[in-house]
C-alpha cells in the first residue's frame, strides 16, 4: 500500500508543488490549509508521516508537533518541518520539539520528496511488503545457467557436487529420491563414489541450508529409502 502523508501547508501553490511531487512518487497525500483540520484529520485515519508548516493563520505547525509527540499513538509518528523564514531558532525548536526533519522555504520538491521517503523507510514503511513479496517468492531458487541456489533469496555457496544433489532434489521435491539416484544425479553413472559419498554431502547441504535458515530442515531421512527435499 502507498505511505499517507498529511500535508499541513496555507499556500495552495506550495501546496500544489509538494502533493504533486509526492503523488509522482507513488505517495497518497492528504492536505490540510489550517491546524484546525490538521487535527482532525490526524483523529479520522492513519498516517505515516507528516509535513507541517511552521507559520499558519490558526496557529503554528510546532504546536502541532508538540501535541503529536505527548501522545502515545503518534509520539513515534515522523515529521518533516517547513519554515518561510529559516530563521535558526525555528529549526532549534522544531528539532528538540522531536521533528525528524527540517526544510527552509523556498525549497526543492524533489529535495523534499526524497527526504520524506528516507525518513519513511528509516521508520520502516514497506517492511510489510517486501515480507510479502518474499512470502510470494519461491523457498528455494535455482538458476540453471549459473548454477546456483538461493535460499529466499540468498544464494547458497554450493560445490558443484552439492549444486547437482540439490538441484536434482529441488526437481523433484517432494519425493523420495534413492541413493543411486542421487549419486548419478551428482557424479554420473561411471562414478566409483559410493553411497557413503551422498551421505557425506548431504550432511554439508544440510548444514549451508541450515545456516541460510535456521528455523526448519529442508532435506529429510527416510532410512533404506534415500532423500527428500521438504519445501
Amino acid at each position: 500500500m502507498s505511505a499517507k502523508v498529511l500535508l499541513l501547508e496555507d499556500d495552495p501553490a506550495i501546496a500544489r508543488t509538494v502533493a504533486y511531487a509526492l503523488a509522482r512518487d507513488g505517495l497518497a497525500v492528504t492536505h490540510s490549509l489550517l491546524v484546525h483540520d490538521a487535527r482532525q484529520q490526524l483523529t479520522s485515519q492513519r498516517f505515516d508521516l507528516l509535513v507541517l508548516d511552521v507559520g499558519l493563520p490558526d496557529g503554528s505547525g510546532l504546536d502541532l508537533l508538540r501535541e503529536l509527540r505527548n501522545a502515545a499513538a503518534t509520539a513515534a509518528l515522523p515529521v518533516l518541518m517547513l519554515s518561510a523564514h529559516g530563521e535558526e531558532i525555528d529549526r532549534v525548536l522544531g528539532l528538540e520539539l522531536g521533528a525528524d526533519d527540517y526544510l527552509a522555504k523556498p525549497f526543492s520538491p524533489r529535495e523534499l520528496a526524497a527526504r520524506v521517503k528516507a525518513l519513511l523507510r528509516r521508520a520502516g514503511h514497506g517492511q510489510h511488503a517486501a515480507t510479502a513479496a518474499a512470502a510470494a517468492a519461491p523457498v528455494l531458487h535455482d538458476d540453471e545457467a549459473g548454477q546456483r541456489i538461493s535460499l529466499r533469496g540468498q544464494p547458497l555457496l554450493l560445490t558443484r557436487r552439492e549444486y547437482r544433489l540439490l538441484s536434482h532434489l529441488l526437481r523433484g521435491a517432494g519425493r523420495i529420491h534413492s541413493r543411486d539416484a542421487l549419486l548419478a544425479a551428482a557424479w554420473g553413472d561411471d562414478s566409483e563414489s559410493t553411497d557413503r559419498t551422498v551421505d557425506t554431502h548431504i550432511k554439508t547441504l544440510r548444514a549451508k541450508l541450515r545456516e541460510a535458515d535456521p528455523a526448519r530442515e529442508y532435506i529429510s531421512t527416510h532410512r533404506g529409502m534415500g532423500y527428500c527435499l521438504d519445501i
